[in-house]
């Protein structure tokens, strides 16, 4: 039997009618705040996303760093005022699928799910490869992390894992995160302090901070490098939305997520800039040695400088690496499960990806399905190709940020009629939201322009950027799953408006 709750939100034009949402037996205020934010944290791999994107950063706009990782925040911190805005309205855990479909039709909804879904499953292919290499890193000299077929399969044995454990329960996943946090943040820490007392020791070959590495006029000397900087630093924030994706399952559902969410994206460009200045006075921005120009650096700054920063500790950044991994590997299957979950409630999908375990409280059937697919996804591209892999993970800003967009441009729609009620409207979910989804449409057009170059990443297919072929197909693909599910009997009333949202079905 289904039960529904009301939260006050927008009707179908945006007014301050009651939004019905349904209860979909997830674990209900389970978290807290606190737990919300964390997750926030964690979901972003900060230190990998740090150690892996700083060095690109600094090849591309030099000194200027620290102020495109606070130019590249701006338009992510208006879209999650937009999801903070939306949440209030109507928490659900499907996100930007549920809201996009309430602003402007099934399409609209169908194909937010899909580019949060396909996100979530082309970054743990990443994450599989980077966890699995860094495991085996701590091993021995070393060696056994270029062992391809060991390194797969380790791999998918921690997909496997983090599915289990998002399966097993909400509470479960919680304190597996909570300790991998604690690993990363405490090591990069460490790691943080080590830097200082070094710089303050005289470092030899640093640089002194200057505040010309802020300034706007400077860096906006070439506008090019500005747009391709903050689209690199969109990556390193996303992930902060995965709270948003848990609102079933958090104490005051209309309000804690949509606070965690901005905090937590608030706490990411403070550490985000304070560890790059850091790093950029001790290590600089030159091309030879630990320097972050250095080509050699640029797949991972942190591993360059462990050694020379931590000596016989250095094994501590790899491990912190590790958890960031780790923890993301988690906290991005959560979202995706909960957005098929929610789409299959809603009837998008057929109805057993909206089944609820019975004991569990979890989306038991969506776990295992997109845990299954990250794992055929993930072996299938690392013994194709590689580059391949590479590439189609270069993609997965564009995916980003359709779905951001996506919802900003829900955000002022849906709340349209509202926007004249009072200046907290007009600016929170009709200018912010509209300049953030403005920014990523921009964001969407230059990415896709550049990975056209057939010059671009580490593939090319028929004379265009594999980067480019692998992210417009899987786009695409969207588009073709969503025409099959229009047709198929078990979907296709969401599509025609016949199907009246459900509540909750009980499974396995």
């Amino acid at each position: 039997m289904s039960t529904e709750t009301s939260t006050p939100g927008g009707g179908p034009a945006g007014g301050d009618t009651a939004a019905v949402v349904p209860s979909k037996g997830l674990h209900a205020g389970i978290l807290d705040l606190g737990d919300s934010v964390m997750l926030g944290l964690a979901s972003t791999a900060p230190v990998y996303s740090l150690a892996a994107t700083l060095g690109l950063i600094v090849a591309v706009n030099g000194n200027y760093t620290p102020l495109i990782l606070v130019l590249g925040f701006i338009p992510v911190l208006f879209i999650a005022y937009a999801f903070r805005e939306l949440n209030s309205a109507m928490p659900d855990c499907g996100t930007t699928f549920f809201w996009a479909r309430k602003a402007f039709g099934p399409w609209a909804g169908w194909l937010g799910g899909w580019g949060v879904a396909l996100a979530g499953i082309v970054v743990l292919a990443n994450l599989a490869q980077i966890a699995g290499k860094y495991l085996w890193l701590l091993v021995g000299d070393g060696s056994l992390a270029d062992n391809k077929w060991l390194v797969t399969a380790t791999g998918v044995l921690f997909i496997v894992f983090m599915t289990y454990v998002n399966h097993r329960g909400i509470r479960l996943g919680e304190h597996v995160q909570r300790t991998l946090t604690y690993i990363q943040y405490i090591s990069l820490g460490i790691f943080a302090v080590a830097i200082i007392f070094r710089i303050a020791g005289g470092a030899p070959e640093g640089q002194a901070f200057d505040f010309e590495w802020f300034n706007p006029a400077g860096a906006f000397a070439d506008p090019g490098a500005v747009v391709h900087g903050a689209l690199l630093a969109l990556f390193i924030y996303w992930g902060w939305d995965t709270c948003l994706a848990l609102n079933e399952e958090t104490e005051n559902p209309a309000k804690t997520p949509g606070r965690g969410a901005v905090i937590s994206a608030s706490v990411l460009v403070a550490i985000y800039v304070s560890v790059a200045l850091l790093v950029m006075m001790y290590a600089t921005i030159g091309t030879d040695g630990i320097g972050l120009g250095n080509e050699a650096n640029q797949d991972d700054v942190f591993l360059a400088m462990k050694d020379v920063v931590l000596g016989p500790w250095g094994w501590l950044i790899v491990v912190a690496v590790l958890a960031s991994v780790l923890s993301s590997t988690q906290t991005t299957i959560l979202p995706t499960a909960r957005g098929t979950l929610s789409m299959g409630v809603h009837g998008a999908l057929p109805a057993r990806f909206g089944k609820v375990h019975e004991r569990f409280m979890t989306p038991g059937y969506s776990t295992q399905v997109m845990g299954a697919v990250a794992v055929v996804y993930y072996v299938a591209m690392s013994f194709l190709s590689e580059n391949l892999l590479s590439d189609s993970i270069s993609a997965i800003s564009l995916f980003i940020a359709f779905y951001y967009a996506l919802t900003g441009f829900s955000c002022v729609w849906f709340f349209r009629s509202t926007l004249r009620d009072s200046a907290r409207n007009l600016w929170f979910r009709g200018i912010f939201p509209l300049l953030g989804a403005l920014s990523l449409t921009a964001a969407f057009f230059i990415s896709a322009v550049q990975m056209w170059d057939p010059a671009y990443g580490d593939t090319q297919i028929f004379g265009i950027g594999g980067a480019f072929v692998s992210g417009v197909l899987l786009l695409a693909l969207g588009v073709v799953l969503a025409i099959v599910c229009r047709f198929a009997p078990s979907t296709r009333a969401y599509f025609t408006g016949e199907r009246a949202d459900a509540g909750v079905v009980r499974g396995e």
